[in-house]
């Protein structure tokens, strides 16, 4: 990894292998220039159900060794590479890294400015911390599962973009860089309790400050932006595909409905009663054209109106395409690396297997 570039350089992180949040997480700080090594079990211990969490992307950027960390001599071979490294990630539950000998008290001991990152869904204590879960559970307690939806079936099964990498890797990643600043700074490592059912809920700040005003009410598809509102939903064109509306600002809502050929329905935007009208209206409309055609009448206004896109279809947008947004590497369309850095660009490369030896060797 001596080519990585990026604002990270010269940070260096060990990666107890895992998965959700933690691969991400580290995938991130990679690609900004941290040195990462991925600890990983033997190959010989054979593959888990959940061993493939798309590490053809997720495990770029960094090398990896395999240990047995219930083999002594496994283990302080670790201990020795922990001590020159700034951070550590982990994404077990609660207490098998100290089983393991290998608890913030072990390793802080070796290296007392160590940052050490814990991740996981229900926080190292609490009622429910040793209890099994995964993204969908830890969304179900926050408020958020429940904001969305129809509000006629069931929450629908959302991709774990809310709970494990908005709630959890995000969260990770902000705990651990402030951390090692801290560090830095104080000569003074520390323990960051990464959690998601503590990081959604933050990441719901805006409706828990919205619902005591009456501004939203605790009850999906009721409100602006949980699809309750005609102007901030998707529709159903008809040749089966979907765009999605976004025009909040009645300027914006203004073009969308001259589009649509609806200046002389004298829609109330805000006015909830009218909503109904709307919607109907809204959705006769789109499924009168093809996705594409409405995306071509709106694509050069301020409409606030754009195609909903499948994953194969994302790279090849023109604007995506532009900016370069996904890069090929390795044979595969990747999403490139972000944020973006005018002085100290980050870059994306082959992962590298090391013996833990040479990583100890490099890093000392």
């Amino acid at each position: 990894m001596t080519s990585a570039t990026g604002p990270l350089v010269g940070i260096r992180i060990v990666e107890i292998d895992a998965i959700g949040p933690v691969p991400l997480a580290a995938m991130l700080l990679a690609d900004m220039g941290a040195e990462i090594v991925r600890v990983a079990r033997p190959p010989s211990a054979g593959a888990g159900a959940w061993d493939d969490v798309g590490g053809d992307i997720l495990h770029r950027s960094r090398a990896v060794t395999y240990l047995n960390l219930k083999d002594d001599g496994d283990r302080e071979q670790l201990l020795r590479l922990i001590e020159k490294a700034d951070a550590l990630i982990e994404g077990y539950r609660p207490g098998v890294m100290e089983r393991l000998g290998l608890g913030p008290e072990a390793c802080l001991a070796r290296n007392p400015a160590l940052v050490f990152g814990r991740m996981t869904g229900w926080g190292q204590d609490g009622p429910l911390a040793l209890r099994a879960g995964h993204d969908i559970n830890y969304l179900s307690i926050t408020g958020a599962l429940h904001a969305m939806g129809d509000g006629e079936n069931p929450p629908p099964v959302p991709l774990n973009l809310v709970g494990d990498y908005g709630g959890g890797a995000m969260f990770l990643i902000a705990g651990l860089l402030a951390a090692i600043l801290s560090a830095k700074l104080t000569g003074k490592g520390q323990v960051v309790d990464a959690c998601i059912t503590d990081g959604v809920p933050s990441l719901m700040s805006l409706f828990y400050a919205w619902e005591p005003k009456g501004l939203w009410k605790d009850a999906p598809a009721s409100n602006l932006l949980d699809g309750g509102a005609p102007f901030y939903r998707c529709y159903r064109c008809a040749d089966g595909r979907d765009v999605a509306v976004g025009c909040l600002e009645p300027q914006f809502f203004a073009q969308m409905i001259k589009g649509l050929g609806l200046e002389d329905r004298g829609y109330r935007q805000n006015d909830r009663a009218d909503w109904p009208r709307m919607e109907a209206d809204f959705t006769a409309c789109f499924a009168s054209r093809p996705r594409d055609e409405w995306a071509t009448l709106f694509g050069q206004t301020d409409a606030c109106v754009t195609p909903v896109l499948s994953m194969a279809e994302a790279p090849l947008h023109p604007h995506n395409a532009a900016r370069g947004t996904f890069v090929a590497h390795g044979g595969i369309s990747q999403p490139a690396p972000a944020p973006r850095f005018s002085a100290t660009p980050g870059n994306t490369a082959d992962p590298e297997t090391l013996t833990i030896e040479n990583a100890v060797r490099r890093w000392s």
